[in-house]
């Protein structure tokens, strides 16, 4: 039997059997993991210390197990992930921070509207960073077994994350899946992206306002981000416009996501002769820039010219919406232009 659910944006269909969870205790699951871990060189002191007295947590699997599905459109979608009062609450963030957010800004190359608008969709402004126990948690659906090794990936980072000393392991906590902190970074994630915004030697994405920004400014960076183009525009197509133009939102992963991009990627001025406007009816900037002409819904939905940065933002959640509200409030925090 298949089931479906949903993890960082995305629906994903595996298998209902954990056949070798069956076999063994979860006490003798988690002797075995200490074994591993000791192999791939933790120290046994250590390890004993971070797996001890662990539990089952039955709530934690109930929660992987019973992702809800339902239908949603990007019109009913945005009002509720970018409403006013974030909006308003997001500009009042940005001219807070500016001091900090233009010094990383600077280091990374990342705008700061982008980076306070993935800090508010993610956490409410870090508010809202989960309190569940990382290594319990992990340590509960490695044992499940339905994503076993994706999870006992995460589990060698979290590892390293508390051997490192970045965050203590009583306060190491996140959402039940293991996305954890400010900018909801999964383990390995942290590893590859996480950044010390204030050279005290820690990467704290818990509490630390300064690595919180770098982190995300760090992501966006390493995933090629530009800070001279914007994400992309919401435009009108003519009559009798070819859809077949519009890039197919169907893909078994990153790969051949990519690979449909490149395909129906054109210069905004080829775009332009086709007879794409903006959405008040004038003509598109006139710029050798690039842009994939993409539909989250269908075409009878919202349509979008995406740029580069769009590519970014979707190696951060490949989620149509959830890019859109990236920049939809990043647009917001930006336009008009602050004072």
């Amino acid at each position: 039997m298949k089931i479906k659910f949903w993890l960082a944006g995305l629906f994903f269909s595996v298998s209902a059997t954990n056949s070798f969870a069956a076999k063994v205790s979860f006490e003798q699951y988690v002797e075995d993991l200490k074994k591993e871990a000791i192999s791939k060189g933790f120290e046994t002191e250590f390890v004993n210390d971070k797996l001890k007295d662990l539990t089952y947590l039955h709530r934690v699997v109930k929660a992987d197990k019973t992702q809800p599905e339902f239908v949603e459109t990007l019109d009913t979608y945005l009002p509720k992930r970018v409403p006013e009062w974030k909006v308003k609450k997001a500009r009042d963030a940005y001219k807070e921070n500016l001091p900090l957010l233009t010094r990383i800004s600077k280091e990374f190359g990342v705008q700061p509207r982008f980076i306070v608008s993935l800090w508010a969709l993610e956490t409410n402004f870090g508010r809202i960073q989960g309190k569940m126990p990382i290594i319990e948690s992990l340590v509960t659906l490695s044992y499940d077994g339905r994503r076993e090794a994706f999870f006992k990936n995460q589990l060698w980072a979290s590892l390293t994350i508390l051997k490192e000393g970045h965050i203590s392991h009583e306060k190491f906590l996140g959402s039940w899946a293991g996305a954890m902190g400010q900018c909801q970074f999964i383990p390995t994630s942290f590893i590859a992206y996480a950044a010390d915004g204030d050279g005290d030697g820690k990467k704290d994405i818990w509490n630390n306002k300064a690595d919180v920004f770098a982190s995300i400014a760090n992501y966006l960076k390493s995933e090629g981000w530009s800070n001279s183009k914007t994400w992309g525009r919401q435009v009108k197509l003519p009559k009798g416009f070819d859809m077949s133009l519009i890039m197919p939102k169907g893909s078994k992963g990153r790969g051949e996501w990519l690979k449909n991009w490149k395909e129906a990627e054109k210069p905004l001025s080829e775009w332009a002769k086709l007879g794409i406007t903006r959405m008040n009816g004038t003509v598109l900037p006139k710029t050798s820039i690039t842009a994939t002409l993409i539909t989250p819904d269908d075409a009878k939905g919202r349509v979008y010219l995406a740029y580069d940065n769009y590519k970014s933002l979707m190696h951060w959640n490949r989620s149509y919406y959830f890019v859109t509200s990236v920049g939809s409030l990043a647009d917001r925090i930006g336009y008009p232009k602050i004072l």
